[in-house]
């Protein structure tokens, strides 16, 4: 039976567009299975929507992932989602989260828990059959709303209201939530970048920087992962125009030297900056002419494909004989050698980093976005029955020669020029 103050007086029975989206997602994606086969598992077992999916309901934003919260232990999750033959894997099970697969659609379920000890990074965990109790270790009040499988919210901290008058509060003591899990900081900050309508209450700012250096303490991986979240958000540009949040920010990443390039942007950039991905956004914030890039690169760990892009951007920029006269024939061999997205990065962070805006670059970028990589026309089978080359290093220094010719005369190469150098 759920206790008094859950069922009576934490509960709200929505009838309007909070409720009706909700359950929408319910009978939309396969959430409705695992209901079913949590609810009916025993009379007391209970499973209800939580966190970010209930705060974009509110908010009318896209919900693009589905968090839920459920009073049985992760053992029981296991048991019953196998029993009903649902995918699943212990994702963080020593925190309590079981992710369920079913179709495309993943659901993280994490048990009712409360924090026993944490060290600002992990956190001892005790499992619990307490809603509010689960409720009072998260974070904020906006992150800290329940919802059933028919809308009906439980919000003891009244995030809902907070939400909706641009609130970002903590639950409890800010400073204890912060030193609980140091990552809190920059939640704070996106949540705030997000959904704020006020100005930073002084307090939570001078207990953010008092415990600023706990930062150390996270893992590069969960920082980059948090800041690529606030990067894609809705507020992000919302950071140029608050000195406090900038601030913050800047003493959490100094690599991250380039913001006041966004202060003033010409009108494509203007029009294209959410367009732009993470990792080209990176380059914009850390490529200064300096070795910033590889002190970046060292300090946060990226795949080697998003590393290379980088250094690719970073390159051109240092050499910058090049950079300053981009013309499609300059372009073509980085074109052919590396790739479309590496020709496609270099004009857009030329256009990107100009206060005035060139509209030859932009024909040159829409050239490059239609343009095919083209196919060398000559091989080593030609070069060896026609002018009787034997294979070695001789026909892999003409094929090379006659490759590069023809790159640099933009894709052609005749019959002469060929003939000059196999007798070369």
């Amino acid at each position: 039976m759920k206790n008094f103050l859950d069922k009576f007086f934490s509960r709200s029975k929505n009838l309007d567009y909070i409720s009706q989206n909700l359950k929408q997602i319910t009978l939309t994606t396969p959430a409705n299975k695992i209901f079913e086969a949590i609810n009916n598992f025993s009379e007391t077992s209970e499973i209800r929507y939580v966190g970010g999916c209930v705060r974009k309901v509110i908010k009318k934003e896209n919900v693009d992932d589905i968090d839920l919260a459920t009073n049985l232990t992760p053992l029981e999750v296991c048991e019953v989602l196998k029993k009903k033959q649902i995918s699943y894997y212990e994702t963080g099970i020593e925190y309590g989260t079981i992710t369920a697969v079913i179709n495309e659609y993943k659901f993280e379920i994490t048990s009712l828990r409360k924090d026993v000890s944490t060290d600002g990074r992990h956190a001892a965990v005790e499992y619990s059959l307490d809603w509010k109790e689960d409720a009072s270790r998260r974070d904020f009040t906006i992150n800290s709303i329940y919802a059933d499988c028919d809308g009906n919210l439980f919000d003891p901290f009244y995030g809902k209201k907070d939400l909706e008058e641009g609130n970002i509060n903590f639950i409890g003591n800010a400073e204890k939530r912060i030193q609980e899990d140091y990552l809190r900081i920059l939640r704070y900050l996106r949540f705030y970048l997000n959904y704020s309508n006020h100005k930073h209450q002084s307090g939570i700012i001078k207990n953010i920087k008092k415990n600023i250096d706990g930062i150390s303490k996270i893992s590069s991986e969960r920082l980059i992962d948090e800041l690529k979240k606030i990067t894609s958000s809705n507020g992000f540009l919302k950071l140029f125009k608050d000195k406090e949040s900038l601030e913050l920010i800047q003493l959490i990443f100094p690599q991250l030297k380039n913001f006041s390039n966004f202060k003033k942007l010409n009108i494509y950039a203007a029009e294209n900056f959410l367009k732009i991905d993470f990792i080209f956004l990176i380059a914009l914030l850390v490529i200064d002419g300096t070795d910033n890039v590889d002190y970046f690169l060292f300090k946060f760990k990226m795949s080697k494909k998003d590393q290379n892009r980088l250094k690719l951007i970073n390159f051109f920029y240092r050499e910058r004989v090049i950079f300053n006269k981009l013309t499609e024939k300059n372009l073509n061999k980085f074109f052919y050698f590396n790739s479309r997205q590496a020709v496609i990065d270099i004009i857009n962070f030329k256009i990107f980093t100009s206060k005035k805006l060139d509209k030859n670059l932009i024909k040159l970028l829409n050239t490059y976005k239609e343009k095919a990589i083209p196919t060398l026309p000559i091989g080593a089978d030609l070069l060896m029955s026609k002018f009787q080359i034997p294979e070695g290093k001789t026909l892999g220094s003409k094929l090379k020669k006659i490759e590069e010719t023809w790159v640099q005369n933009g894709f052609q190469i005749s019959d002469k020029e060929v003939q000059l150098i196999v007798k070369n």
